[in-house]
Formats: C-alpha cells, sequence, structure tokens
C-alpha cells in the first residue's frame, strides 16, 4: 500500500498495487467486479474507492487512506482472532 495526497483537495489516499502476473484470468475478472460495485457503494464501513488504473503488469486501486494498517497483518500477528477481537480493534 502506498500513500499519496490528491493535488487540488490535498486529502491523503492510498494506492494498492497488485501484479497481474500472480492471477488468472478468472482472478482478475472477480477483481474488476468488485472493484465496480465497490466504486459505486458509499457507506461510513466501507473502504471507498475513488478510481483504479491498470497497465500491461499491474493494476493500481486508488482508496481513501484508513490510518491503523492492514486488518490481515494484525491477525497474522497474534495467531488467533476473536469476534470480540474484533469488535475492539475495529471500534
Amino acid at each position: 500500500m502506498r500513500l499519496c495526497t490528491h493535488r487540488e483537495t490535498k486529502e491523503k489516499r492510498a494506492v494498492k498495487v497488485l501484479k497481474k502476473e500472480n492471477m488468472d484470468e478468472s482472478e482478475k475478472a472477480s477483481m474488476l467486479n468488485e472493484i465496480n460495485i465497490l466504486r459505486n457503494l458509499d457507506h461510513p464501513n466501507i473502504v471507498k474507492i475513488f478510481e483504479y488504473f491498470e497497465d500491461d503488469k499491474r493494476f493500481y486501486i486508488v482508496t481513501e487512506h484508513i490510518q491503523g494498517g492492514e486488518l490481515f497483518d494484525e491477525v497474522i500477528a497474534r495467531g488467533k482472532f476473536t469476534e470480540r477481537d474484533a469488535a475492539i480493534l475495529l471500534k
């Protein structure tokens, strides 16, 4: 995940870069479908996707910046994750 700042609004954005070489055609299609769905959602509990771009080798997904890091990294670091752990962390 990379952090950038919007030129006009000065708001922070996150950019997730995904390598295409790690995906088959079905995974690429599923990811693009999910991006299209999320771009149309506006809810405080769902990360907002502003835009996505792609080149020959990578997808670039521009989202709102959420502080605190990746939830997946926290799950791996703890070894186990209860529903109570999730509620505390997300609060």
